[in-house]
């Protein structure tokens, strides 16, 4: 029988066992710690200055269990900088969340986090700097539920090894630098409810498995090199409510299996390289609120099926090869609010139906070949911010009901054969940015207050029948940055029409009747790159306070009745490409200050009453652009040189 000391001294002995096998892991969980935050850089260890002493648990950021091992290390969006390479995850073999997200932390993903066979949680997303491979082994970590390494900068391939993750609901890893093709292991994660690739390099095409994830609801897969048809097995991801493919290329036709997700909200094809017709099927979409197919190859006509979708806020089929008109059942979108079928090739009568489309905030319908007249109807559009019906073949007056949108910004028509006035009902619009009617048969006055309400920025009527004077309202025009009004029979002295604008850039008023001398006022607009008012009536000198709009690239006064000396003060434009004074009544000497104008292309003075020689130092511009197309016309006819 054993002694009682002998008892004893086996009962130290296992006690201290006991002790010490109890504490190493603790003192290793600590130690890995400090030494990964002593890694870090000064202010990220500022960051963790609870990480003190040999308790974790009670450090900020750190979670454990009953027994003091490490589950939870939660330190997203703390502002850290370094590397992972100094944490030894084989120190928290319990360690379930890791989260890391949303900080400046860069490198490798280390390999040994394929160990942690209790993971579920395991997010390094949007740090930016993560580099290397996707660890090749990572289903192995058979528990994950999410897996976030989304905006980094990981390359290689998807590993194959993912398909092993069968748990998973949540994989993100948009915004890298993956490359390769996706493997059909992505079809065997079955618990995937979110499937995020987007923003990378993949190739090849959607693998056919990918219809094997019937519980997944967002699949991104948009801004790749992925190829090929769109699989057919799409039509099986029956919880799918957002499917993102666009910007690959993707080519062959729409598969009219996707008309078997029904609860899609959310389908975007556009920007790839799809043809064949938009299917039927489409109509099976009853919860589909934005459907993007635009920047394709789509040909074939509108199905009428597309009025069905009567839940959709976003149709855009613009830029593709679309034939026919569009279907009157369009007027059952009751809530659409964004309608753009522009740059197809759609005919046809623009349906009066589409005025029930109350929710209506943007109608872009240019570059087509629609004809007939604007359906009055649209002045029931209340929300309507924009309307665009340029470049078709519409013809008769513009409705006085589009005086009626008063929310409207921006209004173009340009390109038609749109006649009479415009109606006056549209100086109501008074919040409008952008007005384009140019190259129309338009005739009558523009309306007196076409800028009363001070928002107008694009004013374009060129090319059309115009009379009358300039609206008055243009004098006050300060937000105006653009003004076309050339080409038309207005009739305006000019002395005062036009006051100072701060924004201005380009304004055309030439081929017109206008009368009046230049105002000094034009040198006020400091951001003015171009003016011209060539074909005019115009008389008096040529104020010499232009030299103030010292950003003028262009100035086309030619074909007036312009007279006195070439103001010298003209030579401090020096950015002036062309400069056209031809057929005036201009006399005395060419300055010879105009040759420092070291980036003149054109110069164009014939049909004047100069004198004298032509200034040597006209041959600074000749030698400056002696290597492109450079032209000087001088006095008379006789004097031209190329």
């Amino acid at each position: 029988m054993a002694s009682p000391l002998f008892i004893l001294l086996l009962l130290q002995s296992f006690l201290v066992s006991t002790s010490a096998s109890s504490t190493t892991p603790f003192l290793n969980q600590t130690e890995t710690l400090l030494k990964w935050k002593a890694s870090l850089d000064n202010q990220s260890q500022s960051f963790l200055s609870s990480w003190v002493g040999e308790t974790p648990c009670s450090w900020v950021g750190i979670a454990c269990d009953k027994v003091g091992s490490i589950t939870n290390i939660s330190l997203s969006n703390f502002g850290l900088k370094g590397t992972l390479g100094n944490l030894n995850f084989l120190a928290f073999p319990k360690l379930i969340r890791f989260d890391v997200g949303n900080n400046s932390l860069y490198g490798a993903i280390p390999s040994d986090i394929v160990n942690l066979s209790k993971l579920t949680f395991f997010n390094l997303s949007t740090n930016d700097n993560f580099s290397g491979n996707i660890p090749k082994d990572i289903g192995r970590l058979s528990l994950l539920t999410v897996l976030d390494l989304a905006w980094n900068q990981l390359s290689g391939s998807l590993p194959v090894s993912v398909g092993n993750l069968s748990n998973l609901s949540y994989l993100a890893i948009t915004g890298n630098n993956l490359d390769g093709s996706l493997p059909q292991e992505v079809g065997m994660m079955r618990s995937l409810l979110v499937l995020h690739l987007a923003l990378n390099s993949f190739t090849g095409p959607i693998p056919a498995s990918i219809g094997n994830l019937s519980n997944c609801q967002q699949l991104y897969l948009f801004e790749n090199e992925l190829s090929g048809s769109i699989p057919t097995d799409i039509g099986r991801m029956s919880s799918l409510k957002e499917l993102h493919l666009q910007g690959n290329r993707l080519n062959g036709s729409i598969p009219q299996e996707v008309g078997m997700i029904r609860y899609l909200i959310l389908l975007d094809f556009s920007n790839n390289t799809l043809t064949g017709m938009i299917p039927r099927a489409i109509g099976n979409f009853s919860h589909l609120r934005h459907l993007y197919l635009y920047a394709n190859e789509l040909s074939g006509s509108i199905p009428r099926e597309i009025g069905m979708i009567q839940s959709l806020f976003d149709l855009q089929l613009l830029g593709n090869n679309l034939t026919g008109v569009i279907p009157t059942s369009i007027g059952n979108l009751t809530s659409l609010r964004s309608l753009l079928l522009f740059d197809n090739e759609l005919i046809g009568s623009i349906p009066s139906e589409i005025g029930f489309l109350n929710s209506l905030t943007n109608l872009a319908l240019y570059n087509n070949s629609f004809s007939g007249s604007i359906p009055a109807s649209l002045g029931n559009l209340a929300s309507l911010n924009t309307l665009s019906l340029s470049d078709n073949k519409l013809s008769g007056p513009i409705p006085a009901s589009i005086g009626k949108l008063t929310r409207l910004t921006i209004l173009q028509l340009r390109g038609n054969s749109l006649s009479g006035p415009i109606p006056v009902e549209m100086n109501n619009l008074t919040i409008l940015e952008s007005l384009q009617l140019s190259y129309n048969q338009l005739s009558g006055h523009v309306p007196d207050n076409i800028c009363l309400g001070g928002s107008l920025k694009y004013l374009a009527v060129n090319g059309n029948h115009l009379t009358g004077p300039i609206p008055r309202s243009l004098r006050n025009c300060a937000s105006l940055y653009r003004a076309r009004l050339e080409k038309n029979q207005l009739e305006e002295n000019i002395s005062e029409a036009f006051g100072i604008y701060p924004n201005l850039d380009f304004i055309d008023l030439s081929d017109n009747k206008l009368y009046g001398e230049l105002s000094p006022n034009w040198g006020l607009c400091q951001n003015l790159t171009s003016l011209r008012i060539s074909n005019n009536k115009v008389s008096g000198r040529i104020p010499p306070e232009l030299a103030q709009a010292t950003q003028l690239t262009g100035l086309d006064l030619s074909l007036n009745q312009l007279s006195g000396e070439i103001p010298k003060e003209i030579s401090k434009l020096t950015a002036m490409v062309y400069l056209l004074l031809n057929d005036n009544q201009l006399f005395g000497r060419i300055p010879p200050e105009i040759g420092n104008l070291l980036n003149l292309q054109h110069l164009s003075l014939a049909k004047n009453n100069l004198v004298g020689p032509i200034p040597t130092q006209l041959g600074n511009c000749f030698r400056r652009h002696s290597t492109r197309a450079w032209r000087i016309t001088c006095v008379g006819n006789a004097e031209s040189f190329s």
